[in-house]
C-alpha cells in the first residue's frame, strides 16, 4: 500500500477523532468524511507502520445514516466533521466512543441527552483573523492546516455572529500575517448570551495597546449593532498559538454579557470559562442537581475546579452548604460577584490549587463534584477526593479517555461507578 493508491472499502466503524474506519488485509485505514456502512473508493493519503489514512474520492454506495451537509462547506472547514451524519445515529456514535474509552469499566453507559439545539448552539466563537494580498479572511482552519476557510455562514452558531464578522472583514484594520508576525487583528471572539442574545466582542491585537484603527473599529461596532452590548480590546504580541493575552480592556458598553441558567443569573467576561452551548451546559446542571436533591438532604458539597462556581451556585438552593475550590483568582472574583448578585448565602469560595486545598481539608463532604480540564485529575487530588468524600463523587468530564483513566484508578481505590451519563455538547462533531 502506497501514497495515492486506490482502494474500495466498506466501512466498518467511527474513531473518537471523527474517521471513519476501514481495512485493507486487516490493516487499519482512517478515512475521513466517512460514515460507517459506507462502501466507497478511497486514495491513501497518508502512512505508517500501525495504519494509513485516506480520503473518498467516490461514494460507491451510501449508508443509511449519510445525508446531505447543512453546511455548504462541509468538506472543506475543519469544525463540523460529521455534519453529513443524521444526528440521532451521530448520538449513537458518540455513545460507542464513550463505550470504547470505558472499556473494562463494570457500568452503566446511559444513552446521550441530546442538544436542545443542534444548529446556532454554539454561542462562544473564535475566528482567526488572516490578511491576504486583497483582502482578510475570516473563519476556521482547514483540517491539519494553517490555511483558513473564509466563512461568510457558519450554521451552527446565531446569524448574528456572521453579521458581526462581515463588518469586520469589510473594516480597514489589518489583519495577521503568521509568516512574518505583522498585522493588526489576530482574532475575534465573540460571546452571545442565549438568554437574551446580547453579544461580547473581543477583538485581539497583535499589540501592546490600541491604535486608532482598533479603537474606531471597536466604536463603529458598538454603535451599528443593537446587540453587542460590549466590546474588548485583548492585546497579545507574543508568536504563540494562545487566542487570548493576558490583558483585557473594555472599551465600549459593558464588559460582562449575562447568561441563565436553571434560574440562576451568571456573568460572562472575554475571558471567563463557560460552556459554549448554554442550552446543553442548562441539561448538565439540573441532571446534577436532580441526582443530588433525590439522594441527599441538604448536603454539604464540594465543587472541585471550579471556573466561576457554576455547579455551586445552580446546586446552592438544595445545599447546606457548599465550598468551591478554583485555582483562578479572577473566576473566583467574578464567582464572589455572581453569587451576591443572585442573593446566595451558603457558598464558600476558595482560590488555590485544587491539590493543596484537598491536602490541607479537615471537613468531609457528603457529595464532591469533580469538573477538571481535558488532562483529568491528578492522582494526588483523587487521593484526596476519595478520603474527603463521605459517599459520592460526581466527575464531570469533557474527555472521555481521561475519564476513563480517574474512573480505573478511582476504582483500584475501592470507588464502584453506578452510572455514566453522556451529554451531547458539539453537535456534529
Amino acid at each position: 500500500m502506497q501514497i495515492g493508491d486506490l482502494f474500495d472499502v466498506n466501512i466498518e466503524g467511527f474513531s473518537n477523532l471523527g474517521f471513519g474506519i476501514a481495512r485493507i488485509d486487516g490493516f487499519v485505514v482512517f478515512v475521513n468524511c466517512a460514515c460507517p456502512d459506507d462502501f466507497v473508493k478511497i486514495k491513501i493519503t497518508k502512512r505508517n507502520k500501525s495504519y494509513a489514512y485516506a480520503k473518498i474520492v467516490e461514494v460507491l454506495t451510501p449508508s443509511a445514516h449519510r445525508v446531505k451537509p447543512f453546511c455548504a462547506l462541509n468538506n472543506v472547514c475543519g469544525a463540523c466533521q460529521m455534519g453529513f451524519i443524521d444526528y440521532n445515529y451521530q448520538l449513537q456514535l458518540k455513545k460507542q466512543i464513550v463505550k470504547d474509552s470505558l472499556f473494562g469499566i463494570d457500568t452503566i453507559i446511559h444513552d446521550p441527552v441530546k442538544s436542545p439545539e443542534i444548529l446556532q448552539y454554539r454561542h462562544k466563537i473564535q475566528y482567526p483573523i488572516v490578511q491576504t494580498k486583497t483582502s482578510k479572511k475570516a473563519g476556521y482552519f482547514k483540517p491539519s492546516s494553517h490555511q483558513i476557510v473564509n466563512i461568510k455562514h457558519c450554521p451552527i452558531q446565531p446569524a448574528i455572529c456572521d453579521e458581526i464578522i462581515d463588518f469586520i472583514r469589510k473594516s480597514d484594520i489589518s489583519g495577521y500575517i503568521e509568516k512574518n508576525h505583522t498585522g493588526e487583528l489576530r482574532h475575534v471572539a465573540i460571546r452571545v448570551s442565549s438568554y437574551n442574545n446580547k453579544c461580547l466582542v473581543t477583538l485581539v491585537l497583535n499589540a501592546e495597546k490600541p491604535s486608532g484603527k482598533a479603537q474606531k473599529l471597536a466604536k463603529d461596532l458598538y454603535e451599528n449593532f443593537d446587540e453587542i452590548s460590549g466590546v474588548c480590546l485583548n492585546y497579545n504580541p507574543k508568536r504563540t498559538n494562545v487566542i487570548l493575552g493576558s490583558k483585557t480592556q473594555c472599551v465600549q458598553g459593558d464588559e460582562y454579557i449575562c447568561e441563565k441558567i436553571l434560574d440562576k443569573t451568571f456573568k460572562i467576561g472575554a475571558d471567563t470559562f463557560f460552556q459554549v452551548n448554554p442550552k446543553s451546559a442548562e441539561n448538565i446542571f439540573r441532571y446534577v442537581k436532580n441526582y443530588i436533591k433525590d439522594n441527599f438532604k441538604t448536603p454539604v458539597v464540594l465543587d472541585a475546579y471550579a471556573g466561576i462556581t457554576a455547579f455551586g451556585i445552580c446546586i446552592s438552593d438544595i445545599c447546606r452548604q457548599v465550598v468551591s475550590i478554583e485555582e483562578n483568582y479572577n473566576a473566583c472574583a467574578l464567582a464572589k460577584s455572581i453569587i451576591d448578585e443572585n442573593g446566595i448565602k451558603n457558598i464558600e469560595i476558595n482560590s488555590g490549587d485544587a491539590s493543596k486545598f484537598f491536602a490541607q481539608e479537615k471537613r468531609q463532604f457528603d457529595v464532591i463534584i469533580l469538573d477538571p480540564p481535558r488532562k483529568g485529575c491528578t492522582k494526588e487530588s483523587l487521593d484526596y477526593a476519595y478520603k474527603l468524600s463521605k459517599n459520592k463523587i460526581i466527575y464531570v468530564s469533557c474527555n472521555p479517555s481521561t475519564l476513563a483513566r480517574d474512573l480505573k484508578y478511582l476504582i483500584e481505590k475501592g470507588a464502584k461507578v453506578d452510572s455514566v451519563q453522556p451529554f451531547d455538547m458539539f453537535c456534529h462533531t
